[in-house]
């Protein structure tokens, strides 16, 4: 089997005992490790694939909690640097009734930003099936090139690239950098994960159909539309799938999207698609792939926490038979 590498940011989550407060009311909170491309890692690796992390942390503490908790979760962490130039970063979390969330961020600048393209090698990619990466790291910093020079090692691996842009504009000075930002990295995608929150922002429309004129550009071939309870869609430049969500009584909805994302490449991973086959998967298997991601994302916003609520395969297929019952 080959594997799912994903490259950016690793950070510590500092999440509330408290729910329905602002951040400043908040008195105790849990610490977990997080970051949207390291949980899609721990997503893959839990389920039995093979999973990489490419990262930056801190000498710290806080980045060898990291470390081990990655590597608890079956992680390669062998792409994972160390620096005294910067501190992991930290994000403290509040958590509205419906397990929604509202962040703030320390990292100015945080390790994982400081990661050069010249660190980035090109023999990690040689057994890669495909690439992750989200937005965060494409501010205006080293991690944004090393990125590139990643996507580039995937691309002449013909890996499939992940695009789940993952907005969180309170990291940005402005929100033109991000759109603009995320619209120069998304022609280089193959899969374009995208949820309703984040449509209109990115694309101007607050419709699909009409925000497919914008998102199918450059290696798109597939965009996975995401609606929470309200399910998710699949579309491909000549046709759309779509599946009913899953209504839980969420505790904690972080990690929830990466979950999706996650488990969706673990099962193109395990079926050994390739880039050539992702527009021409069959509707019957893009059916099954969303709602197995419909039925994990939704398990994990039954947990508080992003890697600690990700189910392995077995504990996933129990939670589906559950719920068919």
């Amino acid at each position: 089997m080959k594997k799912v590498i994903s490259i950016g940011e690793a950070l510590i989550d500092f999440i509330p005992n408290e729910k329905n407060c602002s951040l400043k009311e908040v008195q105790n909170f849990e610490r977990v490790a997080g970051g949207a491309p390291a949980n899609v890692s721990a997503v893959v690796a839990k389920l039995g694939g093979k999973s990489s992390f490419i990262s930056k942390l801190g000498n710290d503490a806080f980045g060898d909690y990291i470390i081990d908790i990655l590597n608890q979760a079956n992680i390669d962490t062998n792409y994972i640097l160390r620096t005294n130039k910067a501190n992991t970063g930290l994000a403290f979390v509040s958590l509205k009734e419906n397990g929604n969330r509202d962040f703030s961020f320390y990292r100015n600048p945080s390790a994982d930003m400081l990661l050069e393209e010249s660190e980035i090698k090109k023999e990690w990619f040689h057994d890669c099936h495909s690439l992750h990466f989200c937005s965060v790291d494409l501010i205006e910093c080293p991690m944004k090139y090393a990125h590139k020079k990643a996507i580039e090692y995937a691309m002449e691996n013909n890996s499939i690239i992940s695009f789940d842009p993952n907005v969180r504009l309170p990291l940005w000075n402005k929100e033109e950098d991000c759109r603009n930002a995320i619209l120069e990295f998304l022609p280089l995608a193959n899969i374009l994960k995208i949820s309703d929150e984040e449509l209109e922002f990115i694309t101007g429309f607050d419709n699909i159909e009409k925000a497919k004129e914008v998102l199918f550009k450059g290696n798109v071939k597939l965009i996975i539309f995401t609606k929470g309870k309200d399910g998710s869609e699949a579309h491909t430049p000549n046709k759309t799938i779509k599946v009913a969500g899953n209504v839980v009584n969420a505790i904690d909805t972080t990690g929830a999207g990466d979950s999706f994302i996650g488990s969706f490449l673990f099962n193109l991973l395990k079926d050994n698609i390739n880039i050539e086959e992702l527009d021409k998967i069959s509707d019957a298997t893009l059916e099954k792939y969303l709602l197995f991601s419909n039925y994990y994302a939704a398990y994990s916003t039954t947990k508080k926490g992003a890697i600690s609520s990700y189910a392995t395969l077995d504990e996933i297929n129990n939670y589906i038979e559950s719920c068919k019952n």
